[in-house]
C-alpha cells in the first residue's frame, strides 16, 4: 500500500507511534518517581523552582521530566505549578492507602535494564539474567516491588475465598507475605505454615517481627519448595505466583509434588495471571509474559484451562476460577 493509498482510506501510523515510544513514557514516569516528584507535590501545588530546590535537582532538567508527567496526565501545569493528579496522589505520593512507588522503583532498577535482553532471550529461548547474582539491594527491591504489585489482589484474597472452614494454612512461594498477612488478619482463628527461600527467610521473618499480633500464628521455615521436604497437617494450600516461571512440564512436575504432601480433600489455591484460552485476556498478563521468559528461560503466562489440565494429571480436582483486584487470579482445586 502507497503513502497515498494509506491516507486515501484514513490509516495512520499513530498507533506505531505511540507504542514505539512507549519506553520514553515509562522512563520519564520512573525518574518522575525516582527523583521525589510526585512525593514533592504530595501537600499540594508548588513552583516548579521550589520543587527542584526541595528535591536536588535542576529546575531545567526537572522541567523536562514534569512537562512530560503533564503531557502523560499524571500532573497539571498553571504557568510554572505543578499539581499531582488524584491518580497520583493515590498511588505516588505516599499519601494514599496504597504506595505504588516501590513497583516503579523495582520497574527502573530491575525489570527495564532486564528487557534490553529480551530480543536475545526470544531469538534462543534462555534466560536474559543468566550468570547474573542479585545484590542485597536489587534484592531489596525486588521483594518490595513484588509487594507493592501484588497489593491488591492480596487485599481481596480474604473475601474471594472463605477461609472459615480451615484450621491450617501452608503457603508456598518465593519471596513476599503480602497474600498471607491480609488473610491471617480476616480471619483470627487460622494458624499458617510459611516456607520461604533461603534468600528471603530473614525478611519474612522481620515483616511478621512488625506484625505482633499475627507473628504467633504464623512457623516460618526456610526451604525450597522444589527439592526440600514440606510441613504436613494442613488443610489449605496457598500458591503464590510459582506458574509463570516453569514451563508446563515442570509446573505438572510441581503440582505433583505438593500434592504428595496434601490429604485428600485439602484445598489449593493457585494465584497466577491466568489468562483466557488465547493467552489475549487479560491484556497485561500478556505484555507480563515476556518478563517471565527474560527471569528464567522457561517461563510464560498460561490459561486457566491449561492449569485445569495440569491439575488432572497431578492429582487434583478443579473446582472453579475467581478473580482478584487486578491482573491475578485463583484457580481453586482440592487434592482426590
Amino acid at each position: 500500500m502507497t503513502e497515498r493509498d494509506a491516507k486515501a482510506s484514513g490509516l495512520s501510523p499513530e498507533p506505531i507511534f505511540k507504542v514505539a515510544t512507549g519506553f520514553m513514557a515509562s522512563k520519564h514516569l520512573f525518574i518522575a518517581n525516582e527523583v521525589g516528584l510526585f512525593s514533592a507535590l504530595a501537600d499540594g501545588p508548588l513552583a516548579l523552582q521550589t520543587i527542584a530546590d526541595r528535591i536536588g535537582v535542576p529546575s531545567r532538567t526537572l522541567r523536562i521530566i514534569a512537562d512530560a508527567m503533564v503531557v502523560l496526565g499524571f500532573l497539571s501545569r498553571r504557568e510554572e505549578v505543578y499539581e499531582n493528579s488524584a491518580v497520583v496522589q493515590s498511588f505516588l505520593s505516599g499519601r494514599g492507602q496504597t504506595d505504588m512507588r516501590p513497583f516503579l522503583r523495582f520497574w527502573n532498577a530491575l525489570s527495564y535494564p532486564t528487557w534490553l535482553g529480551l530480543e536475545a532471550s526470544i531469538r534462543t529461548g534462555a534466560a536474559a539474567t543468566e550468570g547474573k547474582t542479585p545484590t542485597p539491594e536489587e534484592e531489596r527491591i525486588l521483594s518490595e516491588g513484588i509487594e507493592a504489585i501484588n497489593a491488591g489482589g492480596a487485599q481481596a484474597l480474604p473475601n474471594a475465598y472463605d477461609f472459615a472452614p480451615h484450621t491450617k494454612l501452608l503457603n508456598i512461594g518465593g519471596w513476599y507475605v503480602s497474600f498471607l498477612l491480609p488473610v491471617l488478619r480476616h480471619y483470627p482463628k487460622l494458624q499458617a505454615t510459611l516456607v520461604m527461600l533461603p534468600q528471603w527467610f530473614q525478611r519474612a521473618q522481620a515483616i511478621l517481627a512488625d506484625e505482633s499480633s499475627l507473628a504467633p500464628r504464623v512457623d516460618v521455615q526456610e526451604g525450597d519448595y522444589l527439592c526440600d521436604e514440606l510441613p504436613r497437617g494442613h488443610d489449605v494450600f496457598l500458591v503464590t505466583n510459582i506458574a509463570h516461571h516453569f514451563s508446563s512440564e515442570h509446573n505438572v512436575d510441581f503440582l505433583n509434588r505438593v500434592r504428595t504432601y496434601a490429604d485428600p480433600g485439602t484445598r489449593l489455591l493457585y494465584i497466577d495471571f491466568w489468562t483466557d484460552a488465547r493467552h489475549l485476556d487479560p491484556p497485561f498478563a500478556a505484555l507480563m509474559a515476556a518478563e517471565f521468559q527474560t527471569l528464567s528461560g522457561e517461563g510464560d503466562v498460561y490459561s486457566v484451562d491449561e492449569a485445569r489440565g495440569w491439575l488432572a494429571k497431578a492429582g487434583w480436582r478443579f473446582l472453579d476460577h475467581r478473580p482478584l483486584n487486578g491482573p491475578s487470579t485463583i484457580v481453586v482445586a482440592e487434592a482426590v
